[in-house]
């Protein structure tokens, strides 16, 4: 028997990292004209506003794993809801410019703990038959925190223009200089997630690799209503943690394991260069070169699209097979990315209708939300095994930063000197090793325990 609402409730606790990922990373697109006119700033250093954040994002991701691994998945956790409060709270009082850039540094150094210890909290805390719903909780938390910032600075824009009947520190945040309202409203959910957190137990399987199984054992019971599951569980996780592995390093250069962490360094990387953060970074200017006369409103569609389709996918994850949702949803991709390009290359023979590159556009979206999307944080935090699964996780979050921050980069110079066709072609291409990968090297980790997953990475240790 077991505790099912309960389990539920963690992984939400912890999935409200996610929203805060998602507003922190979306928040940015309502205030970049109006920092930009306020502080004058030029091509380059606008570049830096969007791109500081990226950055700080690769130094969290460096140090989230051994943090995790050495303090514990909750207190890492909680530092990380540190650093968002006082990144909202200090780019709302922003002196100048300067600083608006350090503390948006600190933002992005709690997206990239977040996005290591939240997916992995939740797969070690999940009952192996809803894990990956579980850890899907986490993605569909991010696109809502993206939908809840376009939200927010439409409200805040709307109501700047319509109101200037408060005074002082009201007027200055939600009237005169509304960006600072934008970032700021990130406290609400920042303290909420730093509240909560307090109610919460620490992972049961990093107390185990710690050698604390009286504790594990306490929240085990919390879980399983039956002491003999909480025995076999204990047992079970006891069993795949090698006495012999004085470090984690060591660790992961055994051959199974590296084998692993090299598969899901490839899978996050690639992941960013099948066109989904270019969509959603840079959707508007697209939709704008594709002839829309409302590039924001097709912007928000995407958003409903991805939100409702990863509400789809967190209830098929389980049930359809991580691997079968990948298969059908960069078939889906491919064909899409295609047929987007022909848009763009045939438009003016062909005369062909805007809504012919919303349709297909849309079903892209669909179709990567309902299967990378989904399936990337669930693959990478369940498919390592527990005395390592903070570090290697960090090296894949490293390398899913280090592609999110090229791709930022890059799209703009993309679009400019290979054309959008030439891109929507690119990002077509780059769907083929991803799925290869996928087939060849990766195991189908529906219905497995994380403790039988890392087994079957270990059997590779002498091939």
């Amino acid at each position: 028997m077991i505790r099912l609402g309960y389990v539920f409730f963690l992984a939400i606790v912890a999935a409200l990292g996610g929203l805060l990922f998602g507003y922190d990373t979306a928040v940015i697109s309502g205030t970049i004209d109006q920092v930009v006119s306020q502080f004058n700033l030029d091509v380059i250093q606008q570049g830096w506003y969007v791109g500081c954040a990226l950055v700080g994002s690769i130094c969290g991701v460096s140090v989230a794993g051994v943090m995790s691994d050495k303090l514990g998945r909750k207190p890492t956790m909680f530092i990380s809801a540190v650093l968002f409060t006082v990144s909202a709270a200090g780019c709302a009082i922003s002196s100048d410019f300067q600083w608006l850039v350090v503390y948006r540094v600190v933002g992005g150094i709690g997206i990239g703990i977040v996005s290591i210890v939240a997916p992995v909290y939740i797969s070690e805390i999940a009952i192996t038959r809803y894990r990956g719903q579980m850890v899907s909780l986490y993605q569909l938390a991010v696109t809502v925190g993206f939908l809840a910032a376009y939200f927010v600075n439409y409200l805040l824009l709307s109501h700047s223009v319509s109101t200037a009947e408060s005074t002082g520190w009201m007027n200055l945040v939600f009237v005169k200089e509304v960006w600072r309202g934008m970032l700021g409203m990130e406290c609400i959910p920042a303290i909420l997630f730093l509240l909560i957190i307090f109610f919460i137990p620490e992972s049961p399987r990093w107390l185990i690799v710690q050698q604390e199984q009286d504790r594990a054992s306490k929240v085990y019971s919390r879980i399983y209503l039956c002491s003999s599951d909480i025995e076999n569980q204990i047992a079970d996780t006891l069993s795949t943690i090698s006495s012999e592995v004085k470090t984690s390093w060591r660790a992961l250069l055994r051959p199974g394991i590296v084998k692993a962490v090299i598969i899901g360094v490839c899978i996050a990387m690639l992941g960013q260069f099948m066109g989904v953060n270019a969509v959603l970074y840079y959707g508007p200017s697209i939709f704008k070169d594709a002839g829309f006369d409302n590039p924001l409103f097709c912007q928000v569609l995407v958003g409903i699209v991805n939100m409702v389709t990863t509400v789809i996918a967190m209830f098929i994850i389980d049930r359809v097979g991580r691997k079968k949702l990948i298969y059908y949803g960069v078939s889906g991709m491919v064909i899409c990315l295609i047929l987007i390009a022909v848009y763009f290359a045939f438009v003016d023979q062909w005369a062909l209708s805007v809504y012919f590159m919303l349709t297909f556009f849309l079903l892209y979206v669909f179709s990567c939300a309902i299967s990378i999307s989904a399936i990337v944080f669930v693959l990478l935090s369940e498919m390592y095994p527990n005395s390592v699964r903070g570090l290697a996780m960090s090296i894949a979050g490293f390398s899913l930063w280090v592609g999110t921050y090229l791709i930022g980069q890059l799209t703009p110079w993309m679009l400019q000197n290979l054309s959008p066709s030439g891109t929507f072609l690119l990002f077509a291409v780059m769907c083929i090793p991803y799925m290869l990968i996928m087939w060849r090297l990766v195991p189908e980790t529906a219905g497995m325990s994380l403790e039988d997953i890392e087994r079957f990475w270990n059997k590779n240790e002498s091939k």
